[in-house]
C-alpha cells in the first residue's frame, strides 16, 4: 500500500511559518521611563560645575545620559575640569540628588500604574543608569521594591550605556535570553543599549530631550507616554 507523503500545500506551510519568541520578561530603564529626572540631572550638574568655574561642554548633556557613575563623573573631572577627583564628583552629585528625591520624587504620571499592570503578566528587571543608592530609593518612595526581579546599575557592569552590558546582565540574570525579553527606553544611550543587547525595544522619547532618529530608528514600537506601554501592547511585539 503506498502512503501519501505531505500535500504541496503543507510542504509550503512548513517552510514559511515564522516561530516568533513571546516575551517572558520586561526590563525597564529609569530615569525618564518611572521618574521624570533627566532636567533634575542637568539641573544638579550644571550647578555643581558651575559652583567650581567651568561649564558644560556643548554635547556634555547628550553624551552623560546613559553613561554609568564612573563614566560621567569622570566626564565632569577630565574633561569639563571640574578640580575634583571623578570619585569626589560622584560623591557630591549623587548626594544632592538624593537630597532632591527625599524633597519630591518626580515619578512619570501613570509610571507606577503601568509597572504594576506589567507586572501582573510579565517578570520584570530594572536596568538603570543609576547609582545603586538612587535606584534603591527611589523604588522604596514609589511602592515598586517588590515587582523587579532584578535591580541593576550601570556601575554594576563594566560599561554603561550604549553598551549593552547592563541589559545582558539583567536578562541573564533572569535566566532568560536577550529574544524572550522586551526593554522600555527613552533615551537615545538607552535605545541603543538594549537594541545592541538584542531586546525587542520600546521608545518612550523624552519630550525635552527626544532620542536621535538613529536610535529610535532601532525601536520595534514607539509610544507616546507610558501609559501606552500595555501588556496587550508588549504581547503583540
Amino acid at each position: 500500500m503506498c502512503v501519501a507523503g505531505p500535500s504541496p500545500t503543507v510542504q509550503k506551510l512548513d517552510r514559511v511559518i515564522d516561530v516568533k519568541n513571546s516575551i517572558e520578561a520586561v526590563v525597564f530603564d529609569l530615569d525618564g521611563v518611572i521618574i521624570d529626572t533627566e532636567e533634575v540631572w542637568e539641573e544638579v550638574r550644571r550647578g555643581y560645575v558651575a559652583e567650581h568655574g567651568r561649564e558644560f561642554l556643548p554635547d556634555s548633556q547628550d553624551r552623560m545620559m546613559g553613561m554609568s557613575t564612573g563614566e560621567w563623573s569622570a566626564h565632569l573631572a577630565d574633561e569639563v575640569g571640574v578640580p575634583r577627583t571623578a570619585e569626589e564628583v560622584a560623591a557630591d552629585v549623587l548626594g544632592r540628588m538624593a537630597g532632591r528625591y527625599r524633597e519630591d520624587l518626580p515619578l512619570i504620571p501613570g509610571s507606577v500604574e503601568t509597572v504594576r499592570a506589567l507586572a501582573a503578566r510579565y517578570r520584570l528587571a530594572l536596568a538603570s543608569s543609576s547609582a545603586r543608592i538612587l535606584i534603591d530609593q527611589v523604588l522604596a518612595t514609589a511602592g515598586l521594591t517588590d515587582v523587579f526581579e532584578v535591580t541593576l546599575s550601570t556601575e554594576e557592569v563594566p560599561r554603561g550605556k550604549p553598551a549593552p552590558d547592563v541589559y545582558l546582565t539583567a536578562v541573564a540574570k533572569l535566566g532568560l535570553t536577550p529574544g524572550v525579553c522586551a526593554a522600555v527606553e527613552d533615551s537615545s544611550n538607552g535605545l541603543r543599549s538594549a537594541a545592541a543587547a538584542g531586546l525587542t525595544v520600546v521608545a518612550v522619547p523624552h519630550g525635552v530631550y527626544p532620542p536621535a532618529e538613529d536610535a529610535l530608528a532601532g525601536a520595534h514600537l514607539v509610544v507616546k507616554a507610558i501609559t501606552e506601554v500595555t501588556p496587550e501592547k508588549i504581547s503583540s511585539l
